[in-house]
């Protein structure tokens, strides 16, 4: 249960980062309040995953998932270059978030 809610707190980082974009530094309302709920909502549930989970895995996990979603969305979504050494250094963020959930035993 632990893993699934340190999932979906990344990938509530990720909403939380695109709709601060798109709040256009805080001056576009609706966009602003998706940021701040997404962002709450995705901190209470990285703490609730710490109740099971190490406290360094989970949070290089959250964050792992956050920053590689956050730069996946980006080339997607917003045009953002999509060089090589780019996706490779996100697929070295992704390999550590897997290896992290392998060796951790909770």
């Amino acid at each position: 249960m632990a893993w699934a809610l340190l999932g979906v707190a990344g990938v509530l980082e990720i909403v939380f980062a695109f709709a601060m974009k798109s709040s256009e530094g805080f001056t576009r309302l609706v966009p602003a309040l998706f940021t701040v709920a997404a962002g709450l909502s995705s901190v209470v549930l990285l703490s609730l995953s710490l109740r099971t989970l190490p406290m360094g895995t989970g949070y290089a996990v959250w964050t792992g998932i956050g920053a590689a979603g956050t730069a996946i969305v980006g080339m997607v979504v917003l045009g953002d270059s999509a060089a090589p050494m780019r996706l490779l250094c996100i697929a070295l963020i992704l390999a550590g978030v897997i290896g992290l959930k392998l060796v951790t035993t909770s």
